[in-house]
């Protein structure tokens, strides 16, 4: 992963999500050691206080724990959190941007899915 320095979003915002998509894929499963802030920052380049606070992020939110003197671990249904937590922040944030959008255009209901249906067949033929 690059971080966008020229993003809106905090570089520690970022450092946040990048782990919560590994944690997603299964890259670092639940109950696995995650990076240390000194490896984050040296992955990214970044200052170890940055770095700590994307932690600090994922320990606020359960996401991960902290093990006295052995690091950070992913929480057991961290996976389950990750995905609940997107599904009503970020989906539902663009799918209110979408159907505002879709006013706006004055596409309506029954178009709007039949495009998010087009999408999808789309997007599953494109994976077989």
């Amino acid at each position: 992963m690059i971080l966008n320095t020229d993003s809106m979003k905090p570089i520690y915002v970022q450092i946040a999500e990048w782990l919560e998509g590994e944690i997603l894929s299964e890259t670092i499963k639940e109950e696995e050691r995650i990076y240390s802030q000194y490896q984050l920052a040296e992955m990214f380049t970044i200052n170890p206080a940055t770095a700590a606070k994307g932690l600090n992020i994922l320990a606020d939110e359960g996401i991960v724990y902290k093990k006295r003197g052995l690091g950070m671990f992913v929480s057991p249904n961290a996976k389950q959190s990750i995905l609940t937590k997107r599904r009503s922040q970020v989906l539902g944030q663009m799918i209110k941007e979408l159907v505002m959008e879709a006013k706006r255009l004055d596409v309506g209901e029954s178009e709007l899915n039949r495009m998010i249906q087009q999408v999808r067949k789309e997007n599953e033929e494109e994976q077989l």
